[in-house]
């Protein structure tokens, strides 16, 4: 599959268009492009990079009224790159670059949560507090596989904690091989599951890497051929996920990958009252103060920091809602929504 010299011929074509033929050199250049990709499209049926190019000349051929047939740009010699085969994956293991070559715009995010008892954050925005025990997809898309493993926050007790996390990145062509992270309650790594701590030897393995922010407690991986970071903490007994996914990728999935947290949120009858919280090992006078010293404003992340606290028995789970709202904080696109009050 050629797609790769496709593109950064078109970008070579585009690089410098000024004056008044600018949109008729551009025109040219995306016939070319189209040109470009229609000849390989036999050997790049099955390829990401192909599908997103062709859409993406679609779009910029109407929004610029370029007509389909008409001359094309004359092939560019190109500069040689001081490391050609970088050069080229570059671009395409670099989500924001090539979709604002695209677009000519930044991509929209998306920020989903699952911390403590759980409480899920969706993409939407809503928020609900959820009694699943075993494991249950957060996400599963083209892209990324989460899945969190729960259990009873202790004997008895209706609530459940994350206790596992599992998270894949897929295989994509130029870019990453196929990854895998697992953290467990006291096992945060700082790696894969086969040691690495990048997307491995492609030429663009490293726009995926994996770092530790605070040693056994906090990791973060950004994933940048796909626009995503991730971050995963432990506070106290239980294990938070936060994610921030360029939106195209969150919502690449069929109608057959239906149950996601992360997306529709916890089913109806898996979802617990917040207000059942006034039941508990700890008084809920006693919880609010705690909970109030970490987070002053009492919305959503308040209330399922006082529900944790009171059915759990244990002050740690401050820790939980306090850093679930400090990626939000980081990785919500629009910081007007951080504060959800229900």
């Amino acid at each position: 599959c050629k797609i790769l010299r496709c593109n950064s011929e078109y970008v070579a074509a585009t690089l410098n268009l000024r004056g008044s033929n600018r949109n008729v050199a551009y025109c040219n250049a995306l016939r070319s492009y189209s040109h470009c990709t229609r000849k390989t499209a036999r050997t790049c049926r099955g390829d990401l990079a192909y599908h997103s190019a062709v859409h993406g000349i679609e779009d910029l051929m109407i929004q610029n009224n370029c007509s389909k047939e008409g001359p094309t740009s004359p092939p560019r010699p190109r500069p040689p790159a001081p490391n050609h085969q970088g050069f080229e994956s570059l671009d395409i293991c670099n989500y924001e670059k090539s979709f604002l070559y695209k677009h000519g715009q930044p991509p929209s995010y998306q920020h989903c949560a699952a911390f403590g008892d759980p409480h899920i954050r969706t993409f939407h925005d809503d928020f609900h507090t959820c009694r699943v025990e075993g494991s249950w997809p957060l996400l599963d898309n083209d892209y990324l596989f989460v899945q969190a493993t729960s259990s009873p926050v202790a004997k008895g007790s209706n609530a459940t904690v994350t206790s596992k996390l599992t998270i894949i990145f897929k295989n994509m062509k130029e870019c990453i091989d196929q990854k895998v992270y697992q953290a467990e309650i006291d096992s945060l790594p700082a790696a894969f599951e086969d040691g690495s701590v990048n997307g491995g030897e492609r030429p663009g393995g490293s726009s995926l890497a994996i770092r530790e922010r605070s040693p056994g407690r906090h990791v973060e991986i950004r994933a940048e051929y796909i626009g995503t970071t991730i971050a995963v903490r432990q506070a106290g007994r239980q294990l938070s996920f936060s994610i921030r996914a360029a939106e195209e990728v969150a919502r690449a999935f069929t109608e057959e990958q239906d149950l996601q947290l992360c997306v529709g949120g916890c089913p109806r009858s898996q979802r617990i009252s917040r207000s059942e919280c006034c039941r508990g090992r700890v008084a809920a006078e006693t919880a609010r103060a705690l909970c109030k010293e970490m987070l002053p404003v009492e919305d959503v992340y308040f209330q399922s920091c006082v529900f944790d606290v009171v059915t759990s028995g244990d002050a740690n789970f401050t820790m939980a809602a306090h850093g679930a709202l400090e990626d939000a904080r980081v990785f919500l696109p629009n910081t007007e929504k951080l504060h959800i009050f229900q």
